[in-house]
């Protein structure tokens, strides 16, 4: 097992997590005989090794025997270069159980606009004009890269089917190098929000006369192009498609923040102040996203000289050493996964543990809000919906919080003590 989150620093630095090589990624809270699909992610500020990371672990998971795909999502040439292999948009056999891909937006453009113009060719709703498009002429404009992906990582995780027979994916790990950090926090947090913006949308749409009018065929052409499962609108209901993508959505959401599905890591430089700054920015970030960051690494020549007291600031978190690689040449794996010490294999295999984020105490009425990062200047508080749910504003995202029945009501104090705010209900 990996070592305790409330364990201190020093225990961190010096607990050995159990090795053992292993066939499979076992997640301690899965449940079931098959493991599911599983993306791993490093965020940081820029230049803080986030690549270098990534091709570690993607070398550390295929080496155990694990199906694993490293997915890059940027024209620098970094990881072509720590892999020694050449990248490109379609999946490439880089290693023993490794594979890679280089995710480019304009030409995943294609394949959606050339299903939507098939749906269009039944329906006759464009009458022509959308099969005139030639998607090889259309440019990529701001946000397509975030919602292309989705879809890419979709083809890889298969999160649009999340029951319990679902069909197992292609990989065991996929590891996702993103282009930055907070890209891949609007990510996280996409389908959620989405799930606001489809509320006042439907409403939109069955309360008003252009509404009414338009919607049922706009509605049926976006589903039967972008359905995951298959199945055609044409003899199904509006409402009926309207609560199936609801469905959709909170089924993706609960995907995006389940740890034993998404493991977020933080990297940093040990050595800089503003790298570490960063890291635990992203840490509270991430939390306000709505995902989870399942442990931090710091890089180090000699993982004994890493800074006790960097890793004192991100408990419970458990804290632990990457090796330097040079990039200027492909790397010598064998010599960087040897040099890998069990607390950070234990760390990658290992990440059910998550310090919570929301505690609720209904004898005190009170909401303990776990938000490191941040200091009170920068925490906005508001409460809507008849006193039943906190909004919590802080790094650029926006945070609901559902309070239970019994606590709901109005918003009697707040006070932000070692990186809680904790908000007492009347």
């Amino acid at each position: 097992m990996a070592p305790s989150l409330l364990v201190s620093a020093s225990q961190i630095l010096a607990v050995a997590g159990r090795g053992g090589r292993r066939r499979r990624l076992v997640i301690a809270n899965s449940g079931g005989a098959g493991t599911p699909p599983k993306l791993v992610t490093f965020l940081g500020k820029g230049g803080s090794g986030k690549t270098t990371a990534a091709a570690i672990a993607a070398q550390y998971y295929a080496s155990e025997g694990l199906r694993t795909c490293l997915v890059i999502q940027s024209q620098d040439p970094t990881a072509e270069q720590l892999m020694g292999c050449k990248i490109g948009s379609s999946l490439t056999e880089c290693a023993a159980n490794l594979s890679t891909i280089k995710l480019e937006t304009c030409k995943m453009l294609l394949e959606p606009l050339d299903r939507l113009k098939k749906v269009d060719a039944q329906s006759n709703l464009t009458q022509g004009v959308l099969e005139g498009i030639v998607g090889e002429e259309l440019g990529v404009l701001p946000g397509m890269d975030s919602i292309c992906s989705v879809l890419s990582l979709q083809k890889l995780l298969n999160f649009f089917s999340v029951g319990t027979n679902s069909p197992q994916g292609e990989f065991d790990v996929v590891v996702y190098d993103c282009n930055n950090t907070e890209e891949f926090l609007r990510l996280t947090g996409a389908t959620e929000r989405a799930r606001s913006y489809l509320k006042y949308v439907r409403e939109l749409a069955e309360k008003t006369d252009i509404g009414r009018l338009a919607s049922p065929s706009l509605l049926k052409l976006i589903y039967d192009a972008a359905r995951p499962n298959g199945r055609t609108g044409e003899v199904r209901m509006s409402a009926e498609i309207w609560n199936e993508i609801e469905q959709l959505l909170e089924k993706i959401s609960l995907w995006f923040t389940d740890p034993s599905k998404l493991a977020c890591f933080l990297v940093m430089d040990p050595r800089g102040s503003i790298s570490v700054s960063s890291a635990l920015r992203y840490w509270g970030c991430t939390i306000q996203a709505g995902a989870q960051i399942c442990g931090a690494f710091g890089y180090a020549e000699d993982p004994s000289e890493m800074h006790q007291g960097v890793a004192e600031k991100f408990l419970p978190l458990s804290f632990s050493s990457l090796p330097f690689l040079p990039t200027d040449s492909s790397a010598d794996w064998g010599r960087a996964l040897n040099s890998l010490n069990q607390n950070t294999k234990g760390l990658l295999r290992n990440t059910s543990k998550v310090y919570p984020s929301v505690s609720f105490d209904s004898a005190q009425k009170s909401v303990t809000l776990f938000m490191p990062g941040f200091d009170k200047s920068e925490i906005k508080l508001y409460q809507y919906r008849g006193g039943s749910e906190l909004l919590i504003e802080a790094g650029d995202q926006r945070r609901v919080i559902k309070l239970p029945p019994a606590m709901q009501g109005k918003v009697g104090g707040a006070k932000f003590v070692d990186r809680n705010l904790v908000v007492t209900i009347r």
